[in-house]
């Protein structure tokens, strides 16, 4: 199911840990990826005040590991969090490109020093856990996973992907992919949500972010953070901090609605900083992330749920927003820009509406009363009269003109290509 509507109805199967406070069980794992053992061991110490869950012991990272039975015991006696290891091949994206015999039996050896998770590839997880003719340790639960740097395949054939995951014997599934759009996030979700086993599923890059957040949402079994910006161990892990601080995730639920700011570039916006907090302070249960958005008319089709229930928007998608909305605002339509999008849970209609003229409008009118520049014309506005030039003729351009020119202003437009800007307007 790669195009048309795509109906997301929210689940509640995760993965365990948290306390009865969580509104989610979904974990948050620490990648550790350092060149020795005592690095490592100072990250794990970072990971545990970082609030995170657990940790994910990136072998392949280590500069040296001549003494597996050693560096394994230190790893696992040592970490004051619940480990995970990962001895990732260079065939899968990871780092290692030895022996697979020696790879293979590493992961076996720390599920029997203790380890509460190892992660095996697809690709050799059937032989692997064949070999341990049933007598792994009961503690220890086996990730088997499956990466896809290209793309996000279909629906179906994630699904099929899944059924052999299962096959081998996996206690979790665990599925990345990469994001081409943004809404191909839609499709790891809809697996997701109605998975019957616990099930990672993560869509790299930055169209694929959503994944990271709202996993806690649609039932994930985990979700990755990384303690410092551009350490990463796949591409768009946020920082946890981000996770937990801006994102608000222990209280992401399946009854929470998915708000965003639309735009491309978007990673710079602060809309996420502002509306999170004021979520936290109303006691509202929503969550407002970055949306990488390359068609908006795509994106709103894909994400129809009435769980998608708000939208700000940015450049370049005020003006398609206008032609993407069920009804739009008078004051919009004139402007001939949209930049929030409300969708009417009964019926999931868009309403578009322009609140950029009332935001910059008011500010230019207190910064020039402040200043003593303001007048005493009859509009009340101390921009009656004023020269109010405008550079660019985009949504945000076209805002301000219609908010100045409706105060009473003279308006000039300057922008480079001249026919953007309608005569009329």
């Amino acid at each position: 199911m790669d195009s048309g509507n795509v109906l997301l109805a929210s689940g509640s199967m995760g993965g365990g840990g948290g306390g009865a406070q969580l509104k989610n069980p979904t974990l948050i794992c620490v990648p550790i990826m350092a060149d020795t053992v005592d690095e490592m061991l100072v990250k794990v110490g970072q990971a545990k005040s970082a609030s995170a869950d657990l940790v994910e012991i990136r072998l392949d990272y280590l500069r040296s590991f001549v003494d597996p039975r050693g560096d394994l015991a230190a790893l696992v006696n040592g970490s004051s969090l619940p480990t995970l290891f990962t001895y990732r091949p260079r065939w899968e994206g990871g780092q290692y490109e030895g022996d697979e015999s020696k790879r293979l039996d590493a992961l076996k050896l720390a599920m029997d020093l203790g380890a509460d998770y190892i992660d095996v590839e697809l690709q050799v997880a059937g032989d692997f856990i064949g070999s341990l003719h049933g007598s792994r340790p009961s503690k220890c639960k086996v990730i088997v996973s499956s990466h896809n740097y290209e793309c996000t395949p279909s629906v179906e054939d994630l699904g099929d992907l899944v059924a052999r995951i299962q096959a081998t014997g996996a206690d979790i599934v665990k599925i990345a992919t990469t994001a081409l759009d943004i809404t191909d996030v839609a499709r790891m979700f809809q697996i997701m949500v109605h998975s019957q086993v616990p099930f990672i599923g993560l869509v790299m890059g930055e169209r694929g972010l959503i994944s990271r957040v709202l996993c806690a949402k649609f039932g994930g079994y985990l979700t990755f953070g990384i303690l410092e910006s551009g350490v990463v161990s796949a591409p768009g892990q946020p920082l946890v901090k981000d996770l937990l601080d801006l994102y608000n995730f222990r209280q992401i639920s399946a009854d929470t609605k998915v708000f965003g700011i639309i735009g491309r570039p978007v990673g710079h916006s602060k809309s996420p900083v502002l509306y999170n907090e004021a979520f936290k302070s109303a006691g509202f249960n929503g969550v407002y992330v970055h949306l990488l958005v390359d068609d908006l008319a795509r994106f709103l089709q894909t994400y129809s749920s009435p769980d998608f229930a708000g939208f700000s928007c940015t450049i370049p998608h005020k003006e398609d927003a206008v032609k993407c909305c069920d009804e739009v605002d008078p004051v919009a339509k004139s402007i001939g820009a949209v930049n929030c999008i409300v969708r009417r849970e009964s019926d999931g209609k868009l309403f578009g509406f322009n609140t950029d003229y009332v935001g910059a409008i008011s500010a230019i009118e207190e910064g020039l009363q402040a200043s003593g520049n303001g007048s005493s014309s009859l509009s009340g506005s101390p921009l009656a009269g004023k020269l109010f030039v405008v550079i660019g003729a985009g949504g945000a351009g076209k805002a301000l003109a219609y908010g100045a020119k409706e105060k009473g202003a003279k308006v000039v437009i300057a922008n480079r290509t001249y026919g953007e800007f309608p005569a009329q307007r």
